[in-house]
């Protein structure tokens, strides 16, 4: 396991300071509280997931991040390099990642992505364990485009809050028993988004995104070192 990072937040109303946010990550599949994270956040959206359909490729070389608030789970994410195994998005758009692939990218995809929408300050869960997300993939790996699955319903957000593009109309997933569309973006894009906005909370209205909720430079530095 990567050593947890711990992000501290401001002080409560009360003028405490608040449980800082910790972020882990470490090699294997989803299981444990992070699994049932995503079971009951899926579930709670209507997608039927179990561990054996979900988790249905080897993932040995996966990555799973999560965000800790004090003893609870409350954000998950697993990173997944693309290999001689291909990619879970390759079961439904496997002729569009093809066409990626054949112009030199290299995928790297996102997937098992979920915030306890209870926990305090939900919105910096997500920023951040993206950020970390993309840390793993592409400042350390040097993958350059990400890819991912979502529901129809959800691409406005991501593509609000996150700058991601779909690239495909809905088609049906058998492995959540849902429609998808395939998302993609450029890490250049992401790391550029970081650049301008990391560590700005009070930009979050100007940038109209979720950028200034991640790391700033210095913090995203003392993260990647962990990770190196």
């Amino acid at each position: 396991m990567i050593p947890v990072y711990e992000t501290r937040r401001p002080p409560s109303r009360d003028g405490l300071e608040a449980t800082p946010l910790e972020l882990d990550s470490g090699f294997g599949g989803l299981d444990g509280e992070a699994f049932d994270l995503v079971e009951r956040r899926y579930s709670d959206r209507g997608l039927r997931v179990t561990r054996e359909r979900y988790n249905s490729r080897s993932q040995d070389g996966d990555i799973v991040c999560t965000a800790r608030d004090g003893e609870r789970i409350v954000g998950t994410l697993s990173v997944r390099f693309d290999g001689p195994g291909g990619l879970h998005a390759d079961q439904l758009f496997g002729q569009e990642l093809d066409d990626w692939r054949s112009l030199g990218f290299t995928l790297c995809e996102f997937g098992g992505l979920a915030v306890d929408t209870h926990s305090r300050e939900p919105k910096r869960v997500l920023a951040q364990i993206f950020h970390l997300g993309y840390l793993h993939a592409h400042r350390r790996a040097g993958f350059d485009r990400l890819v991912i699955e979502v529901n129809p319903r959800h691409v406005p957000f991501y593509r609000r809050c996150l700058g991601l593009m779909p690239a495909t109309e809905a088609r049906h997933n058998p492995r959540v028993d849902a429609p998808a569309v395939l998302m993609s973006l450029d890490f250049a894009s992401v790391r550029e988004q970081i650049a301008r906005w990391g560590g700005q909370p009070e930009m979050l209205a100007a940038a109209r995104n979720l950028y200034p909720l991640a790391w700033d430079e210095a913090t995203e530095a003392t993260m990647l070192a962990r990770l190196l």
